[in-house]
């Protein structure tokens, strides 16, 4: 299941990283705080799926050296780190939207809804090829739930959210001319982050402290 997964991880990065220079750029082009809001969180999504591979490699490496290490530790506190990673961007969009509300910003509609339907397949891609590798993972009982790779999952799962949230953000104002709308759908994609993220928290958490096996004895 490990070589299954660094293998899906390193796809998703590669193209997590094209699609978040496209929003990033256009996003700042174009005003949109939601399109901007996706690439940014897809920027520290890169880092954290980096950070998902490279607990993989570890792995492998130890495995290759012949160390002695609890594996599942090594990708629980990968899994731990990457949800930090992932509660800090639904934090930064939620700050920034509520910015957005407080001054408005004009913007360029048609371009950022194109990139937003360009993030939105691309990230549809991404949680299709993880989604059966993320059931398989389930499958397993909790001591052996690979936390680095759901965590990686959530990621793709947030992207496609804001995607989703970006789009619906930018007809809404268009059409309406209520541009407060892209910053209200920044807000609720921001909470969102937030709820999944420390779920993941939580969970790993009491794996790392060694909750549960102190609740047996």
């Amino acid at each position: 299941m490990k070589e299954r997964n660094k293998k899906v991880t390193l796809v998703v990065i590669i193209l997590t990283l094209i699609t978040m220079v496209a929003e990033i750029a256009v996003g700042y082009l174009s005003g949109s705080m939601a399109l901007l809001a996706d690439g940014w969180h897809m920027g520290t999504h890169t880092l954290a799926l980096s950070l998902a591979y490279s607990a993989y490699l570890m792995i492998d490496y130890f495995e290759h050296k012949r160390i002695a290490v609890n594996k599942e530790k090594v990708k629980t506190l990968a899994g731990y780190t990457s949800a930090v990673f992932l509660s800090a961007a639904g934090l930064a969009v939620l700050v920034e939207s509520v910015m957005r509300v407080i001054e408005p910003e004009d913007i360029s509609f048609n371009e950022a809804i194109i990139v937003a339907f360009v993030g939105l397949s691309v990230n549809g891609v991404c949680l299709f090829v993880m989604k059966d590798h993320h059931n398989h993972s389930e499958e397993h009982t909790h001591k052996e739930k690979d936390y680095n790779f759901k965590s990686a999952y959530l990621h793709i799962m947030a992207d496609v959210l804001t995607s989703v949230l970006a789009i619906m953000a930018l007809f809404g104002a268009k059409y309406s001319g209520f541009t407060c709308l892209d910053s209200v759908m920044g807000i609720l994609g921001g909470l969102i982050i937030l709820k999944w993220s420390f779920g993941i928290l939580r969970d790993t958490f009491k794996i790392l402290t060694d909750e549960e096996s102190a609740a047996k004895v």
